[in-house]
């Protein structure tokens, strides 16, 4: 068929932009001659022809549809000239999604949001409805790396329904080459949108107004037509009649179907029911499934169940729900009681504790189940104490094998030690004990020892858990953010209460620990009341300082252990206070230890005399003092927070007592060793001077030892005490802080030298005794008279005699100890010239031979012995001088010259021992010993 017209040509369009469903108007050239002659109308590709109403051959109304393309052409297509063309087009602008419950003036296609709403695979979020360009402007992706944003805006997001948005992303993202302009039209469309929404129902009237007149004419077209069809007649108006008819269809329709309706009820009422059963499923399943989520374990899984249902049914009036419920609540209140049950099980670790408060403060447990755990710990804890001590105290009644054996440390206690308790078994000590823990100390550590250990372990193991219950408790991190809610004005009125309850039960804990290992350590007069604290520790021993100070050792390390924990100090001064106690009582019976060793020494004397007259006993008293000491360094040094041992004037004054008692007890062990029997005396080595031979054969080839010489070596020890021992060991004693050292030394010092004295005047009453006793029978031996004698010729027997005694004395005194020879010889003179001189003043008269006689014998004794006078020997000699006549003639001096010196020389090699300044000796020690 030919065309008789020329084609379509669209010319405008007006508005020429849109959403979909906008209604238009087309206008153009030979755009039909009539409705009929329109056959087909396409908007941007989608077709429109169903809504477009012909108006004239230049226009043409329709409303715009669903178009896959944003921008395209009008296209008319007409019967007359066929498919036309068009010098305009038409832009499809995207529409804003309305949401479910946002008013609309206009119809809204559901089809999207109801296969949103029903598809659960796809699981879309109402918040996904939202326009997906909320500026209302271009988007232009930029090219920024993904990963670069997120280290940019790290935990944001560019999703503005995220609740972390970040707008600088979102901007970075979709219009990172947006202009400045088109922004600013984005916030004023931002700014439109919030307004339309401000604006409610009035906003959606007034931008639907046209749609609102376009049905109010349709329905006054409507009611017109009616009008002119149906006119009023017999039966009614048409809408009447109408009626009628429709009624009677239904009645014959209900009359034939009743039956079949009947089914239909029947069936919807268990499709009713069924969709019941299935919607509410989760309510009727519910108590089975608690059931075996409990079996399972799976409380977490169980408690939100629970809350769920609480939430939909708890205040349910349907009876059917209300059976349900009760049913679930019955199971729950089961699940609180075996939840209390596991959390006051013992033993527990804090994670399940904590796991179980949590889930029964989820679960809304009545009372307080974390205080309640608390004390069950409490009551643990002393238990397991009492049960330690009560075995400890059967191990040591067992049989003998057992009482050395060390204790099992790990015993029942689950977790573990802090690590650095485990290194407190190596002692820091001084030489005389060893420096660390080996196998035979290990062995034989004391039964009480090993109790501590194991106490002080089980204590560690236990209490900081207790205490890190209490802080999560106090701090509310025990209980879940709802329990929290629900329960923190509760417990805030009792915190104050429930600090005072937790103190007594750490000041238990503390004062049960106290009282237990004062029963083991301390004897029965050093505990508190004057009785031993605890029963069953009936050992007659007390224990060693060594085991003492591994036990302070042992306390120390809990005490920093438990200060770790943050533990206020005033709980855990009573371990301070034992910790005091077990310091002085370890310095008490250490130092009495002491002194038992020290008296043992005497056994240690082997007599052997060194090159300074010296045993090695005053070394070996020295040695024993200074390693007590040095065993007592860490005892005596003070940790962070203790006192000073000696701060009691009662500790002062025990100390110093014991130190002196020490010295007392080797000077008392000197006097016996002095005094000791001949038959005793088990030695057979002294040290030999060769330039002092045994003329005398006060030594002999056996060398064994003698009276005499035992006091001679036991006075070359006191003088070395006195002068360097004792001086000594009063440092040792101030280097380690001990009190009232002054006294120690004036007292020790006293009695060394009243021993020393002793000893000496012993000594010389043995040596000169013998010496004095002999001149006044060797004077007057053969009758010899001062009245009547011949003239002298040399010295008499009874002088040659003394001087050999002398002599004697000072090789028995310098072959032990040069320095004694000038004290011990000045003594010998002082008496055997105090006898000259008495012997002397005694003689009525004297003759001239006697007086010569006497004057030379008395020149030639004060003239050998002069390296050794001393004042009162002087003074002696010059009585006795004093009471001969003087000489008076010239020749009689003389001759007391000649006589003199004749005498000297025939003895030079014998008197060569009293030269003021000896020659130097040559010692020899055999064997060595």
């Amino acid at each position: 068929m030919s065309r008789t017209r020329q084609p379509p040509l669209v010319t405008g369009i007006s508005p020429n932009e849109g959403i979909p469903w906008t209604k238009v108007t087309i206008r153009g050239e030979n755009l039909g001659t009539g409705p009929a002659d329109l056959i087909g109308l396409t908007i941007c590709g989608h077709n429109c022809l169903l809504t477009a109403e012909w108006m004239s051959p230049s226009k043409i109304v329709c409303r715009v549809g669903q178009a896959k393309n944003d921008k395209g052409d009008i296209i008319v297509t007409t019967k007359s000239g066929g498919k036309g063309t068009s010098t305009v087009s038409f832009k499809l602008l995207r529409p804003e999604k309305i949401g479910i419950l946002d008013q609309s003036a206009v119809w809204v296609d559901e089809m999207n949001y109801y296969d949103m709403r029903t598809d659960r695979n796809k699981g879309i979020p109402p918040l996904s409805l939202r326009p997906a360009n909320p500026l209302g402007i271009e988007i232009e992706k930029g090219k920024f790396p993904q990963k670069d944003l997120e280290m940019l805006f790290p935990g944001m997001s560019a999703d503005f329904t995220s609740e972390n948005f970040s707008a600088a992303w979102y901007l970075i993202e979709n219009h990172s080459n947006t202009s400045f302009e088109q922004l600013k039209m984005a916030v004023t469309h931002l700014k439109r949108q919030a307004n339309k929404k401000s604006e409610g129902s009035l906003a959606c009237v007034k931008g639907g107004l046209s749609t609102f007149f376009e049905a109010q004419d349709a329905l006054s077209a409507i009611h017109q037509k009616l009008e002119a069809d149906g006119t009023e007649k017999v039966e009614g108006s048409m809408t009447q009649k109408l009626e009628n008819v429709l009624n009677r269809a239904s009645n014959t329709a209900d009359t034939l179907f009743q039956e079949v309706l009947g089914r239909k009820d029947k069936a919807d009422s268990t499709r009713n029911a069924l969709n019941v059963l299935q919607r509410f499923k989760f309510l009727f399943n519910l108590p089975l499934s608690i059931e075996r989520n409990i079996q399972k374990g799976d409380y977490d899984v169980v408690i939100n169940d629970y809350e769920k249902a609480k939430s939909l049914f708890g205040k349910t009036e349907v009876q059917v729900f209300k059976k349900y419920y009760a049913e679930v609540e019955t199971r729950i209140e089961a699940l609180r009681e075996l939840l209390l049950d596991k959390l006051l099980e013992t033993p527990s670790t804090l994670h399940d504790q904590k796991r179980y408060i949590r889930y029964l403060s989820d679960l809304h447990a009545p009372g307080d189940p974390a205080w309640q755990c608390i004390g069950a710990q409490h009551r643990w804890i002393l238990q397991l104490m009492h049960s330690c001590q009560e075995g400890c105290v059967r191990d040591l009644k067992g049989p003998p094998g057992l009482h050395s054996a060390t204790l099992d440390l790990d015993g029942d206690v689950r977790a573990s030690v802090p690590g650095h308790l485990g290194q407190t078994a190596s002692l820091k000590r001084g030489s005389s004990f060893q420096p660390g823990r080996d196998d035979a100390w290990r062995y034989q550590t004391p039964h009480r020892v090993a109790f501590v250990e194991k106490l002080t372990k089980l204590v560690l193991s236990q209490l900081p858990n207790f205490w890190k219950l209490w802080i999560s408790y106090v701090n509310g991190s025990l209980f879940s953010e709802t329990a929290e809610k629900s329960g923190h004005i509760e417990r805030s009125k009792n915190v104050r209460q429930r600090q005072n309850d937790f103190k007594k039960m750490i000041q238990e804990v503390m004062h049960c620990l106290v009282k237990l290992l004062r029963g083991a350590l301390l004897p029965l007069g050093v505990t508190e009341g004057g009785g031993r604290q605890c029963r069953g520790w009936e050992v007659k021993a007390e224990l060693s300082g060594q085991g003492l100070a591994h036990a302070i050792q042992t306390l120390r390390l809990t005490y920093e252990s438990l200060t770790a924990l943050e533990i206020p100090n005033d709980l855990l001064q009573t371990i301070q206070d034992l910790v005091l106690d077990l310091r002085v009582r370890c310095v008490v019976v250490t130092l009495q230890h002491t002194a038992e060793e020290v008296k043992r020494l005497a056994e240690k004397e082997d007599w052997v005399v060194d090159s300074e007259g010296l045993t090695s006993l005053p070394c070996h008293f020295e040695r024993c003092v200074v390693h007590s000491l040095q065993s007592l360094r860490e005892v005596l040094e003070c940790k962070p927070g203790e006192a000073s041992v000696f701060q009691q004037p009662k500790t002062q004054e025990e100390v110093c007592q014991l130190s002196i008692n020490i010295m007392q007890v080797f000077i008392y062990c000197l006097e016996q060793l002095s005094t000791k029997p001949d038959a005793d005396v088990d030695t057979a080595h002294l040290s030999v001077d060769v330039s002092s031979p045994d003329l005398f054969g006060s030594i002999h080839e056996d060398f064994s030892l003698t009276s005499e010489q035992r006091l001679l070596i036991v006075l070359s020890n006191c003088c070395y005490l006195e002068r360097h021992t004792f001086r000594n060991i009063a440092e040792h004693f101030e280097k380690h802080n001990f009190q009232g050292i002054e006294k120690i030394t004036q007292v020790s010092m006293a009695s060394l030298k009243e021993l020393d004295q002793r000893l000496f005047e012993n000594y010389i009453e043995l040596k000169a005794d013998p010496i004095v006793g002999s001149l006044e029978p060797g004077i007057y031996a053969g009758y010899f008279d001062w009245k009547d004698c011949l003239p002298p010729t040399g010295v008499r027997n009874y002088l040659k005699e003394a001087l050999v005694n002398i002599i004697a004395v000072h090789a028995e005194v310098f072959t032990i100890s040069k320095d004694l020879v000038p004290r011990v010889l000045s003594r010998v003179v002082e008496a055997v010239s105090e006898e000259l001189c008495r012997l002397m003043q005694c003689v009525s008269s004297f003759s001239k031979n006697g007086a010569l006689q006497a004057r030379l014998e008395i020149c030639t004794l004060r003239d050998t012995v002069a390296a050794h006078l001393t004042p009162e020997s002087r003074s002696s000699f010059k009585q006795a001088l004093e009471a001969l006549p003087q000489l008076s003639s010239g020749a009689d001096r003389k001759l007391l010259e000649l006589l003199l010196s004749r005498v000297r020389s025939g003895v030079h090699l014998q008197l060569a021992c009293f030269q003021a300044t000896p020659p130097p000796a040559v010692k020899t020690q055999v064997p060595s010993r």
